[in-house]
């Protein structure tokens, strides 16, 4: 009440107030911040909020304002740019723009009557200032070796630059609400950070945060503070990375890409892991490279809030997790103690966007890190893989006034995204960011093209790509575009973009503005990963209660297992749906393909039903990502583990993993795989090995020490509920793969690799081509469960997952010549040789558990 009383004796100093003070006195405290003060002349109000009959007024540290009510509510355009308040009231504000920067730089309270709630502004920051920050250059830059400090706080009553420790003034740019400073050559290299003397809603009450820059380019250990860098500093290029020759580029069509989590790669999990040659690590991903891999998609390799950077300060687990059995619970027990200071975390936790994080240098303090990580990217591309990188632009580690906030403390309630209360939305897991507001967007297309120039990354995964805007993800495709190589060494156009388009939370269905979602996203050329085949291979969802629900490749119908699943009849209905979401992922799940659904139904794959969506929502191939397995949810090996029946052998184990890796790899457009799942890495059954430790998450790169299998019951934090049908299979020493059933599926994966990226029927351009030349002649109600045969230009393949041979005739290649693939019949896997074809009847016998490639025709 105090402050209130505050403000009503400081009414009048830019705008009269009559009455004001009575008003104000009786005023409650504000709570939230319901009311949005979108741009310039406009309040959003809720309706209901307050007595309409009393006057509305926008209570400022020196004053207020008169609110008028405006007729008819938003203006259309209004609610095209804010959907989801389309339902609102609309108020005028009657100020100046001075008065209203003034304004902002304070707290903001909405009154009506004896209601008051604070009040979210990024609209009308957006409003006064985008059009001016938006050109301008954020972060260190350099002019003839002197560097200007830069950023964006245009709330701020002061920013000072503490350099080195000492107080640098700043200058403040009106127009755009950039604070700036310039200084001497001898700035750089020196440590610094911003002062900013802001009004925190966090705190309730203007504070001075000491924060990094978020332009940052370099930092010392544990994020402390931002160092004045120079990426352009000869001195952190490797020998050769001016000239660096970077495999060529594959069409995102025909992109195979590995995902890896650097940690995961070795046993000191750094950058310089990628030069050794020599390491098992390497030597596989240049036999996968050989055989037709074009990507290794990096996880979070940014700067990130988890994980001690100096090595010293890392936690091991105060155990001998090797001596305990293999069904235990005390490994995850242990490593949990040491989970919060190890050196293992996947990094989607956000601190600098635009930083390698320090964690995987040899030394974190500094901008050896930078040169370190453009010696992994020559490493790769050495071998001849190119780079992408997992960004992670939909949330912050933290917001408010927490010290592992950045943004926040500088513009706070700018960068988050706000729900309609004023909380900080969280549906992403964490304090979610709001790429709909200019300067979060900028931030976005600034640190991406950062990447892609300095860095020579030739391809970027947005993580929960579906809460960035379309018009966002755009951007940036529109910035890497403008990228030429005689002016910025990089051929932008060649770099590709992908990500997770998945529906939910706040911005569900276009409630904000149109997402980057699977369907919003078709025709960009910028992949959605596709969960539709992924779940029909797999079985069940990511999320089942009973991990046991089988599907396409473990088992459905064909080798049930002890589950309840439904009557025979109802798996072999389940199965031959399955079949179909199979058919439309081969496809590049095209929502216009036609085809014979297993029903015996002429339909499209926009027709096809998966969990009440449309299987089918690409415009053409390259807008849907393949895959069976990734980093999140368990590896392929672990599902496998869980929906075959237990007894099934290590080798017929290894011979479904194949196949269900071969359902991605050989589908139209591009195909993703977890690094180590062609050679069944296993993670123990963990689900969410996101903070689990070296112990679950290491590839096991000899064969001898086994496939990760058996290390224990996994942490209980993410699995706990599933502990009852893991226990069984964990203690199961047949479960845990040996060098013969390792090596043969590596083998069989890479063969089908070298089959995918020389047949050029695999990567046909658009959809008319594939409604040409692919088909599934077999289609139907008669078709067999548990195999898929598709027919692709002069090519049959055939993916039976079924324990029996099969046999599958195409009439209408009676009389035409056949054999198995050379790829496959002079390749490692002895039973697919067993493969044949009959010329004269069109038959193709296919042994168990076996994809078959074959020419025909």
């Amino acid at each position: 009440m105090k402050r209130l009383a505050a403000l009503a004796a400081a009414i009048g100093s830019l705008v009269p107030l009559a009455g004001v003070g009575t008003a104000t006195a009786a005023t409650p405290p504000p709570t939230g911040a319901r009311v949005q003060w979108i741009d310039r002349t406009t309040l959003a109000w809720p309706k209901g909020l307050g007595d309409p009959a009393r006057p509305h007024r926008l209570l400022h540290d020196r004053g207020g304002f008169e609110l008028t009510a405006t007729p008819g509510g938003l203006t259309p355009a209004q609610r095209t740019k804010y959907p989801h308040l389309a339902g609102y009231d609309a108020y005028r504000v009657g100020a100046t723009p001075g008065q209203e920067r003034a304004a902002l730089k304070g707290a903001l309270t909405a009154v009506a009557g004896d209601v008051a709630t604070g009040v979210q502004t990024p609209g009308v920051l957006d409003d006064l200032y985008a059009s001016a920050a938006g050109r301008a250059t954020l972060g260190p830059s350099f002019r003839d070796g002197r560097p200007t400090l830069s950023v964006w706080a245009p709330t701020a009553r002061r920013v000072a630059l503490e350099l080195d420790g000492r107080t640098v003034p700043m200058h403040r740019d009106d127009a755009s609400g950039v604070w700036s400073a310039t200084g001497s050559r001898d700035w750089t290299g020196k440590p610094y950070r911003y002062a900013v003397t802001v009004h925190a809603p966090a705190a309730g009450k203007v504070v001075t945060n000491r924060v990094t820059d978020p332009y940052s380019t370099a930092l010392t250990a544990d994020s402390a503070r931002s160092l004045v860098t120079d990426l352009a500093d000869p001195a952190l290029a490797p020998a050769g990375w001016r000239g660096l020759r970077k495999p060529e580029a594959v069409p995102l069509r025909d992109a195979q890409i590995q995902e890896l989590h650097i940690r995961d790669f070795s046993p000191k999990g750094d950058y310089l892991a990628f030069t050794d040659r020599s390491s098992p690590g390497m030597k596989h991903l240049a036999s996968l490279a050989g055989a037709g891999t074009s990507y290794v998609h990096l996880l979070p390799a940014f700067d990130f809030a988890t994980v001690p950077e100096r090595r010293a300060d890392q936690a091991t687990p105060p155990c001998d997790l090797a001596a305990l059995p293999a069904d235990s619970d005390r490994q995850q027990d242990c490593t949990g103690k040491a989970a919060a200071r190890d050196a293992y975390n996947w990094g989607y936790d956000p601190l600098h966007y635009t930083v390698p994080e320090g964690s995987y240098a040899s030394d974190p303090d500094g901008p050896g890190r930078t040169l370190e990580f453009r010696r992994m990217v020559q490493g790769l591309a050495g071998a001849g893989l190119r780079t992408v990188m997992d960004v992670v632009y939909n949330h912050t580690a933290a917001s408010g006034q927490d010290d592992k906030s950045v943004l926040d403390r500088i513009v706070p309630g700018y960068y988050q995204r706000l729900l309609d209360d004023g909380g900080v939305a969280t549906s992403t897991c964490c304090a979610g960011t709001a790429p709909e507001n200019a300067m979060m967007g900028k931030l976005v297309v600034d640190s991406v093209v950062t990447w892609a120039k300095e860095y020579k990354v030739d391809g970027f995964r947005f993580d929960l790509m579906g809460h960035h805007p379309k018009a966002n993800i755009l951007a940036v495709r529109k910035a890497l575009d403008a990228l030429t190589p005689a002016r910025d060494g990089v051929d932008g156009k060649s770099v590709i973009l992908y990500g997770e388009g998945w529906n939910f939370g706040e911005a569900a269905n276009d409630a904000r503005f149109v997402q980057a979602t699977q369907k919003n996203m078709a025709g960009t050329g910028i992949a959605t990963f596709s969960d539709r085949a992924r779940d029909a291979v797999r079985g069940g969802g990511p999320f089942d209660a009973d991990p046991r629900v089988q599907g396409f490749a473990s088992g459905l119908f064909t080798d049930p297992n002890s589950a309840p699943q439904g009557t025979p009849a109802e798996q072999r209905a389940r199965l031959l749906h399955a079949q179909d979401l199979i058919k439309v992922g081969l496809t590049g799940n095209l929502a216009g393909y036609r085809f014979t659904d297993s029903a015996g139904r002429s339909v499209r794959g926009a027709d096809v039903d998966y969990n009440g969506s449309p299987a089918g929502y690409a415009a053409a191939p390259g807008d849907a990502l393949a895959y069976a397995d990734a980093h999140d949810n368990e590896t392929l090996y672990d599902a496998l583990a869980f929906k075959l029946p237990q007894g099934t052998s290590p080798a017929d184990r290894a011979r479904m993993q194949v196949l269900a890796m071969a359902t991605a790899a050989l589908s139209q457009g591009p195909a993703l795989s977890q690094a180590g799942t062609d050679r069944l890495r296993s993670k123990s059954l963990d689900r969410n090995s996101y903070d689990s430790g070296d112990w679950f998450n290491a590839i096991q790169w000899d064969c001898a020490a086994g496939n990760g299998f058996g290390r224990g019951l996994p942490p209980a934090r993410d699995n706990a509920s599933k502990w009852d049908h893991a226990r069984p299979l964990l203690a199961d020493p047949a479960l845990k793969a040996g060098c013969g059933p390792v090596e043969a599926a590596s083998a069989a994966y890479r063969d089908l690799l070298r089959i995918r990226t020389t047949e050029k029927a695999f990567g046909l351009a658009t959809a008319g081509a594939v409604q040409e030349a692919l088909s599934f002649p077999l289609s139907g109600p008669e078709e067999t469960p548990g195999v898929v045969t598709m027919r692709l230009g002069g090519l049959v393949v055939v993916l039976n997952a079924t324990p029996q041979r099969q046999d599958q005739r195409i009439a209408a290649l009676a009389g035409r010549p056949c054999a198995l693939h050379p790829v496959q019949a002079a390749g490692a896997d002895e039973a697919v040789k067993a493969a044949a074809c009959a010329p004269a009847t069109g038959t193709f016998t296919v042994p168990a558990r076996t994809v078959a490639v074959f020419r025909a025709g």
